[in-house]
């Protein structure tokens, strides 16, 4: 039991000191201020919510949602729930951001047909994605499974009329084979995207609304990407995520 303390110990240490406590980016200083490293025995109800929507092919179901091995999983399945034949899973911070850095590391799962995500748009406490009552949107990254080299990113205006801006496609390492950090930097002026600590794209948000946001982590079964149908073959399947943090800025 000694020896077995002393390793568990050891591993936090390794753990707090990989997890780097501020971030400067462009000349500006970021700090820790919500992390998990989803190391529990379930999901941080104190700091989630379950996605709990029926949307394109899928219904997202709570029961997919596992903790394992310091790992999120967002388990999807072939099987019938509320007129879907999918299931899906996703989590929504309870609380709302602002401005600041955003960083997760993410897996996604083989074979075509989901729509995995890790992005920021106000929650109404639907389980859903409630656009009508949303100001804004930020895709940190949007991959179609079935292209597991590529991804998009892109800022979104719900309130009042809504347009899309500055949506690029980015290559990548193949996500369903190791896992990518994706990340983006908030602030009033722009978003700035990143993979692998890498800038890979910006964009003006300078004459656009701001508002808090919460963290979403997702997959859903959809034709999104010009997908034909799911690949029934790889499933399950899952999405697995290693952390997601959020660093604000420091006025100080």
């Amino acid at each position: 039991m000694k020896v077995l303390s002393i390793i568990v110990s050891l591993l936090a240490l390794v753990s707090c000191a990989t997890r780097n406590e501020e971030r400067t980016i462009d000349g500006n200083v970021y700090v820790l201020a919500f992390q998990d490293e989803f190391d529990g025995n379930s999901l941080d109800t104190e700091k989630w919510v379950y996605r709990t929507d029926s949307k394109h092919w899928s219904t997202q179901e709570p029961d997919n949602v596992e903790i394992r091995d310091w790992n999120l999983l967002l388990h999807l399945k072939k099987e019938q729930s509320k007129g879907m034949e999918y299931t899906g899973a996703g989590i929504i911070s309870k609380e709302r951001y602002g401005f600041g850095y955003y960083e997760a590391s993410m897996k996604v799962p083989p074979g075509a047909g989901w729509h995995n995500s890790f992005w920021l748009m106000d929650h109404d406490g639907s389980g859903s994605t409630a656009t009508q009552s949303s100001t804004i949107e930020i895709d940190i990254i949007e991959n179609d499974s079935k292209n597991p080299t590529k991804y998009g990113v892109n800022f979104h205006r719900w309130k009042d009329k809504h347009i899309s801006i500055g949506h690029k496609v980015i290559e990548s390492p193949d996500m369903s084979k190791d896992f990518q950090i994706f990340a983006c930097v908030y602030t009033p002026d722009y978003v700035k995207f990143f993979m692998n600590g890498v800038e890979v794209h910006q964009i003006d948000i300078s004459d656009m609304p701001k508002a808090p946001q919460n963290i979403w982590l997702t997959s859903i079964a959809t034709w999104l990407g010009k997908t034909e149908a799911v690949d029934d073959d790889q499933l399950p399947a899952k999405v697995e995520f290693e952390y997601v943090r959020y660093y604000k800025p420091n006025y100080n």
